[in-house]
């Protein structure tokens, strides 16, 4: 999928994000990021909807249940929220919801800043494979992916979805 398509996908999540926050009488929605691509897509979504709060951004690595078996993200980025998140309304917001283990994460870090009012989840991508009981508020595409591929968001500039075998399947092939 390129620049354009994924353009597309972010001006309809806007409308429709827009949409559940007038329905849930949300007025001033504050948003956060997963690193990275959830950021990329976070900052687009920040401006469509003029959000007034900075961007808050949040670097999960810590706070993933597997890291153990999925090793450490070499390039760990610190996690910014410059609001307060007692009471508030979040928009969080990550590229690409697969097993809901990121989502997890970022929820158990948000809850150690304070205890937000509610959290809408908005991705960019949904596929099949959960492993918690997670699901998003808005949805840019579900795309029918094998169990073999991933997805993935590239950029920033310009934005790009490719798709592509697991490492784990890749690994297997290679022997084979």
């Amino acid at each position: 999928m390129q620049a354009e398509e994924i353009a597309g996908l972010i001006d309809e999540m806007a409308l429709a994000l827009r949409s559940r926050l007038e329905t849930n009488r949300i007025t001033a929605p504050v948003m956060i990021g997963i690193h990275t691509g959830g950021v990329w897509l976070a900052e687009q979504l920040h401006h469509k909807l003029a959000i007034q709060e900075p961007l808050g951004t949040l670097d999960i690595s810590f706070y993933r249940d597997d890291f153990t078996r999925i090793g450490m993200n070499p390039e760990v980025k610190p996690s910014q929220i410059p609001f307060s998140v007692e009471d508030q309304h979040i928009i969080l917001v990550d590229d690409v919801l697969h097993t809901g283990r990121t989502i997890r994460a970022a929820m158990n870090e948000i809850f150690d800043y304070g205890r937000p009012a509610s959290i809408l989840l908005v991705t960019l991508v949904e596929r099949s494979g959960r492993e918690l009981p997670i699901q998003p508020s808005v949805v840019g595409a579900r795309p029918p992916l094998k169990l073999d591929e991933t997805i993935t968001l590239t950029g920033p500039e310009p934005l790009g979805l490719v798709i592509g075998k697991s490492k784990k399947q890749a690994r297997s092939n290679d022997t084979d």
